[in-house]
């Protein structure tokens, strides 16, 4: 993966709290991510949203790192007992747990005795680990494996993942990212373009081409998406045009 200047770099997030899934909460983190990484031309990829079962969160992690994507975790770094973010990376990594000097000092600093017993919990990461400062309350996450754990709280976790985002892609704007180009058509339904999708498919692999229909209207409407490079977009936009008209959609 080119963590620089490629377009492929994979971006994935695993949201982590029993109170998403049973609706208690709603998640605020994906949109905070998704408006954070297209300032910098970068796409999420993937979503999970996972509970606090340790041997779930202990797979997810695994399956992860398999990945070689960029990961942004999001909670179960406190103190308390479902708080399991540490303990399932560092087993998915197969990496014991240790006191993090830094973070130590931090928390004692910040704390005093009050650090012990149950705060200093919070600064024992997986070997290796290092620091993501937090400009709410001083308490970091920390990274890990091209892991980037933040807590569940969308307004520390949002500046801690842009944090993230400068150190790891300082060269990268909005313009080195994808663009999308759509195309609507009236009275067509999605089953009459098939042919043509098929063809720009074959004709244009790397870019992302979608069809979405609008259900809300009288006469059918449908949206034709293409996502990609400029340049490719461009071209295949031409493209499309083309097999429209030849197929009657469009008069010209």
């Amino acid at each position: 993966m080119d963590g620089q200047g490629s377009h492929t770099i994979e971006i994935g997030a695993v949201i982590i709290g029993d109170e998403l899934l049973s609706g208690k909460r709603r998640d605020r983190h994906q949109a905070h991510l998704t408006a954070a990484l297209a300032e910098r031309g970068l796409e999420l990829a993937w979503i999970r949203i996972v509970g606090d079962n340790a041997c779930l969160l202990t797979q997810t992690f695994r399956e992860t790192l398999a990945s070689g994507a960029e990961v942004f975790s999001f909670g179960g770094i406190g103190a308390t007992p479902d708080d399991r973010t540490r303990a399932c990376l560092a087993e998915a990594l197969a990496q014991p747990l240790a006191p993090h000097p830094e973070f130590m000092a931090i928390l004692e600093e910040r704390f005093g005795a009050d650090a012990w017993p149950h705060r200093v919990r919070m600064a024992e990461l997986p070997e290796g680990a290092s620091l993501i400062p937090n400009p709410v309350n001083g308490i970091p996450g920390f990274s890990c494996a091209q892991h980037h754990c933040v807590p569940g709280f969308p307004a520390m976790a949002e500046p801690m993942a842009r944090w993230v985002l400068e150190q790891r892609f300082p060269d990268r704007d909005a313009a080195a990212g994808a663009v999308e180009e759509v195309l609507r058509l009236e009275n067509v339904t999605e089953s009459r373009l098939v042919p043509v999708l098929e063809a720009m498919e074959a004709a244009f692999p790397d870019l992302r081409i979608s069809c979405l229909p609008r259900m809300d209207r009288q006469a059918p409407q449908v949206e034709l998406g293409l996502r990609g490079p400029r340049a490719r977009v461009t071209e295949a936009q031409a493209a499309l045009r083309q097999h429209l008209i030849a197929g009657g959609f469009l008069a010209y």
